[in-house]
């Protein structure tokens, strides 16, 4: 199919299905539980991890045959810290308010297990195009499950998507709400956006039995 063959292929459709991982490697999950209050937020931080870990994995697979194995858990966190200062900088300068909003967030994007054991399980052994395909990947299926968790969360806890009312506001005069529905802050709680993660791990299970282990 073009340029990639049905491995290379599978190497971004799983993550997506059948080896997302966050619902079936449960990797990744704090970033899920803390900062999809709101949209925006899960998709920078969506887009962040895509740019750290394509590039990163195509950084680690290049080096592979010349770091010691006993300091490549080092040169790895060096690799990812330094992407992760780029995408921290790139955020202060043209978006300081969400910079600060998630602000400790993406430092922790260098301890994040997605990352680190992409790196460990697949770029030290493999070649720079099927890493970065790997990376894309694994950041796309992350980033999926943090945007419908962070859709959900937004919508049903403040009535809003990316900022804009789309539920709970007031009717003039009336003082109803639209579609009868009052903002639930409960969802904006982090244990919702485990519930919420709980939900889609099992929508997931119930339409895919072999991922049901016995």
């Amino acid at each position: 199919m073009g340029l990639l063959s049905k491995k290379d292929a599978a190497l971004i459709k799983d993550p997506l299905a059948d080896n997302n991982p966050i619902t079936i490697q449960v990797l990744g999950i704090c970033s899920a539980l803390a900062i999809t209050a709101e949209l925006e937020a899960a998709i920078v931080m969506s887009i962040s991890v895509l740019f750290v870990l394509g590039i990163g994995n195509v950084v680690i697979s290049l080096m592979r045959n010349i770091i010691p194995s006993k300091i490549r858990i080092i040169v790895q966190l060096i690799v990812v810290a330094a992407l992760v200062i780029i995408v921290d900088q790139v955020l202060k300068a043209f978006a300081y308010e969400l910079s600060k909003t998630l602000s400790v967030f993406v430092g922790l994007i260098i301890t994040n297990c997605i990352i680190m054991g992409r790196f460990e399980a697949f770029a030290l052994a493999n070649g720079p195009w099927r890493s970065f395909l790997d990376g894309i990947g694994n950041s796309l299926g992350y980033g999926v499950i943090l945007i419908i968790v962070a859709f959900f969360r937004e919508l049903l806890g403040a009535g809003t998507l990316l900022g804009f009312k789309v539920l709970g506001d007031p009717i003039e005069k009336t003082g109803a709400y639209k579609f009868g529905y009052e903002n639930n802050g409960f969802m904006l709680l982090a244990p919702m956006a485990l519930i919420v993660v709980g939900i889609i791990i099992w929508v997931q299970r119930s339409r895919n039995k072999a991922l049901i282990e016995d």
